[in-house]
């Protein structure tokens, strides 16, 4: 016959003593969702071992609610943006194209190079301010980062970010981070994503192509958004909506590199992609 007196008395011992010393020796359960993106996508990484960071501000402003697109200032520092181009320079390879399992080069479509860059500590911080901008959910798993790099005549065409098939995670959010903008031309541009109004506030026009709006005389009714490369800032922006659907207004591209150098970074997050 169960004591029960006896059985109470030992659960404090239990849940306060032995599941810590337990998570110690044997290692805490793993998330089965690990396993699972992992199957999709080797390269996918949780990044929740603390580091001693360097504190770092930015500044935030929302351009869409829906689908959510926030513009970051300064998301990157000086010494990040050199340390990512340094870490870069002798990896890059020419970008490619996917479609369906085929992978292959197509310089019509996008005409850059890519590179898969080391998990230092500095890039691991990068990846941990992009989870805590996303405020650390707990199934949210960062992509290994890459950074593109655009010369002249450099672009990709309209494409989008999430994947559209049957699977059971995708990447529902993106980092565009510009590292390095010394360029004519090379925006990113978003066809389907209504211009705001500008009126007498002219401060959009710092990070979007305002054309006959520059000056604040736009009337905010044009359909279409081009921003800036500008180097250090981001934009941010949700690619699924909560039933796992991908916002077809996300399409985007980056426009051509008229003259000089743009160097990009990708941070994925991918998740579960709840689709009807």
């Amino acid at each position: 016959m169960v004591n029960w007196g006896y059985a109470i008395a030992l659960l404090p011992i239990y849940v306060f003593i032995w599941l810590p010393i337990s998570h110690i020796l044997f290692g805490a359960a793993k998330n089965p969702a690990d396993a699972r993106y992992r199957t999709l996508n080797s390269s996918l990484i949780a990044s929740n071992d603390p580091l001693p960071c360097i504190s770092h501000s930015y500044y935030t402003f929302i351009l869409s609610q829906e689908p959510l697109i926030i513009y970051i200032e300064n998301f990157l520092s000086s010494q990040e943006s050199d340390h990512l181009l340094q870490i870069s320079e002798d990896k890059f390879a020419p970008s490619t194209v996917s479609t369906g399992p085929e992978t292959s080069i197509k310089r019509d479509i996008r005409l850059s190079e890519v590179a898969l860059i080391d998990r230092d500590e500095i890039v691991r911080c990068i990846e941990h301010r992009a989870r805590a901008f996303q405020g650390w959910r707990p199934e949210l798993h960062i992509e290994r980062l890459r950074t593109q790099r655009y010369g002249v005549g450099g672009h990709y065409g309209d494409h989008y970010d999430w994947s559209g098939a049957s699977r059971e995670a995708d990447r529902v959010s993106t980092f565009m981070v510009y590292v390095k903008a010394d360029c004519d031309g090379g925006g990113t541009k978003f066809p389907r994503i209504k211009m705001p109004f500008v009126g007498n506030n002219t401060r959009w026009c710092e990070f979007l192509e305002c054309g006959k709006q520059e000056g604040g005389i736009g009337t905010g009714e044009d359909w279409g958004v081009t921003f800036k490369p500008i180097g250090g800032n981001a934009i941010f922006w949700e690619n699924l909506r909560s039933d796992g659907s991908g916002y077809e207004e996300t399409i985007h591209a980056a426009l051509p590199v008229v003259s000089g150098t743009k160097v990009g970074l990708n941070i994925w997050s991918w998740g579960p992609a709840r689709r009807k």
